[in-house]
């Protein structure tokens, strides 16, 4: 529940209220009634990441899983230069694994080259760089500015900050390159810096 009113903005907004009186009029536009399924779909998303996090509470979000699917999302990142992250996945074979229901936010090998992460840090910084829910770009679109979003380490929101594609950004970490990963369930967007969270 504390979780629930972290992802719903404080007030209601009013395209919501707007496809609610769609439903109770004979007669609306069509502009109305795509607004109001537009803020629909917004909160279907934020209620699926509530159940998907309530569930990631009590499953580990790394275990062994499709290495298929790891394979084609290593290959996605690998083919538009994220050899940094790849090669930090890859470390974790043998150990332990992400699930496929995750979207990875990526710092490019720059921004990696600039930490220092110990071997035994390598899953608590890829779980705090993930989203425990496979979102495309166009998924994440929908969150207006404000919204609370869990990442992989349930102490950790990232905090989303829209003003459209080419201004989109998680918590301090902008996305500048929008679906790496294509072949995979899992799902992955380049971002600009190392993501950080409020002490």
């Amino acid at each position: 529940m504390k979780l629930l009113m972290l992802l719903i903005p404080q007030h209601l907004p009013p395209c919501l209220h707007l496809f609610i009186h769609t439903h109770k009029q004979t007669q609306v536009s069509i502009h109305n009634q795509k607004m109001g399924l537009h803020c629909y779909y917004h909160y279907y998303l934020l209620m699926m990441l509530v159940l998907v996090t309530g569930y990631a509470e009590s499953q580990p979000i790394f275990h062994p899983f499709n290495h298929t699917d790891l394979q084609a999302a290593i290959s996605d990142m690998r083919t538009k230069s994220y050899y940094g992250f790849a090669m930090l996945l890859q470390m974790l074979n043998g150990t332990s694994q992400p699930s496929s229901s995750l979207t990875f936010l990526m710092p490019d090998d720059r921004e990696l080259s600039t930490s220092a992460i110990a071997a035994d840090e390598i899953e608590d910084f890829l779980l705090s760089h993930a989203i425990p829910m496979p979102l495309y770009f166009n998924d994440l679109s929908h969150f207006p500015t404000g919204t609370l979003v869990p990442s992989g380490i349930s102490t950790k929101m990232i905090r989303i900050h829209n003003r459209g594609r080419g201004d989109f950004f998680v918590n301090n970490a902008q996305i500048v390159s929008a679906n790496v990963c294509l072949g995979s369930v899992i799902k992955c967007h380049g971002i600009d810096a190392i993501i950080e969270y409020d002490a």
